[in-house]
């Protein structure tokens, strides 16, 4: 399966998004899928105010649609809310796509103490970016029970899980 991952996050970002989507990738690719990741570093970039160490892409739409285009993906998942993420719903939306997103970090409660956004703000608007997706891929139960007060639909656990070869597992 010919899969499109759209993320406002990786490398060389190091942090939990871009360490589970890594992950995913390689998953996927030992199950036979291509995945295909699109990243700020494929388009124009510059630095996410407030954020060191996040680049953000610069007018994605026209570029990603070009590069959609030609990947011609069976599956869409728009893993962060960025402006890659808003470009890649605007192209399903348009094209009447199916397509997962997933609620990786409680933003909302970053814009509110970063920039005093109001969290009602901050989670309207991530409401409506999520509302259209088929599935809202949430990593805890808590993080679910959350968005459920919220008036997120659609949401799908999914367990990032701890890699057993690397952690192994012991009785005390």
């Amino acid at each position: 399966m010919k899969i499109a991952l759209i993320t406002d996050a990786w490398t060389p970002q190091v942090n939990g998004v871009v360490t589970t989507l890594i992950e995913l990738v390689r998953e996927m690719a030992l199950l036979g899928h291509h995945v295909e990741v699109f990243h700020p570093y494929l388009f124009a970039t510059r630095p996410c105010p407030g954020y060191a160490g996040i680049d953000l892409a610069v007018l994605p739409n026209k570029p990603l649609t070009e590069l959609l285009d030609s990947f011609a993906p069976e599956v869409l998942h728009l893993a962060t809310e960025g402006p890659l993420g808003w470009a890649g719903r605007k192209y399903c939306l348009q094209r009447n796509l199916s397509f997962t997103t997933a609620f990786h970090t409680r933003f909302p409660e970053i814009l509110n103490a970063a920039l005093k956004v109001p969290l009602w703000l901050g989670y309207a608007l991530f409401r409506h970016f999520h509302k259209r997706s088929a599935g809202v891929m949430v990593p805890t139960p808590s993080v679910m029970r959350m968005l459920d007060a919220r008036g997120f639909r659609n949401l799908r656990s999914w367990s990032h899980g701890v890699d057993m070869q690397l952690f192994g597992y012991q009785f005390l």
